[in-house]
């Protein structure tokens, strides 16, 4: 009932996977990922194990194919799975059960593995491998091609609903995310998580540039008061006291509750620049 991709980004060493089924809530059950170790999609009468067991079983050593086939094993209804594992090192395996509804099966490719049941044709497995093949950027941009490809392609027969996809660091705790989204239904899912998507990306580029946040923040379209607070950060790390003392008042103006939140804020390491600032409004 579901179409998925799990892929890595060698470049980066990110880890993803991206859903999209009729079904309710999808996006919460079918992708997992594990900074540094790999990714699972388990769907088809998902049965969670395999992605939270399947993931350990990576992380201690176990092939995808040796881990995938001792899953199989204890589960009584495999015929009726479908799962694709990913290692952070291109190595993978999958499995699409006899019983699972047509058309249902999958592809693989160097850096990724995608896999379909209840869908409209077989090119749907086949076009998410050509999406993220001729895709570029962020590997969660890239994730979000294949899918639109196979929803071009007919996607769920019985139509649209959940979507999620969920990007891990290079390495990490294994609760580490770059992205973690879903959309729990609707016709509209899909491009109602590329816009999340979308969102997510930009305020971690504004949130991690070294300079002119503020700027980035606008350009990317993220709200005032967050490009304010950043245009705050940049005044007072470039040592422009008398423009951040301005900055912080105007957001005073708008509600008297920033300054202790900004105050706050310039407690935490990353924040030392906002320190001063308040040590000298302080004084």
């Amino acid at each position: 009932m579901t179409y998925s991709i799990a892929a890595r980004d060698p470049a980066t060493g990110e880890l993803g996977v991206a859903v999209q089924s009729q079904a309710f809530n999808t996006g919460a059950a079918v992708p997992w990922v594990r900074p540094g170790v790999g990714a699972v999609a388990t769907q088809s009468y998902t049965d969670l194990r395999y992605g939270w067991r399947g993931l350990e079983l990576l992380a201690s050593g176990v092939s995808p194919a040796d881990a995938l086939h001792e899953l199989r094993a204890d589960d009584q209804l495999a015929e009726f799975r479908q799962v694709g594992m990913l290692r952070i090192d291109g190595a993978c395996a999958q499995w699409t059960g006899a019983s699972c509804v047509r058309d249902a099966g999958s592809a693989r490719g160097e850096h990724w593995i995608s896999q379909a049941n209840m869908v409209a044709s077989p090119r749907v497995w086949e076009a998410m491998g050509e999406a993220f093949d001729a895709a570029h950027g962020p590997l969660a941009l890239r994730l979000m091609a294949a899918l639109d490809a196979a929803e071009a392609e007919g996607g769920d027969w019985r139509g649209r609903g959940g979507a999620g996809i969920v990007v891990a660091p290079p390495s990490g705790e294994p609760w580490e995310r770059v992205v973690d989204l879903r959309v729990e239904e609707g016709d509209q899912s899909l491009v109602e998580l590329r816009r999340l998507v979308e969102r997510a990306l930009a305020y971690r580029e504004a949130s991690r540039a070294s300079s002119d946040r503020a700027t980035l923040a606008r350009n990317r379209g993220l709200p005032d008061v967050h490009v304010r607070l950043l245009a705050i950060v940049d005044a007072a790390e470039a040592g422009r006291s008398s423009e951040a003392h301005r900055l912080l008042m105007d957001l005073e103006e708008r509600e008297p509750r920033w300054r202790d939140a900004v105050g706050t804020l310039s407690q935490m390491p990353d924040y030392a620049s906002l320190r001063v600032l308040f040590d000298t409004l302080e004084a």
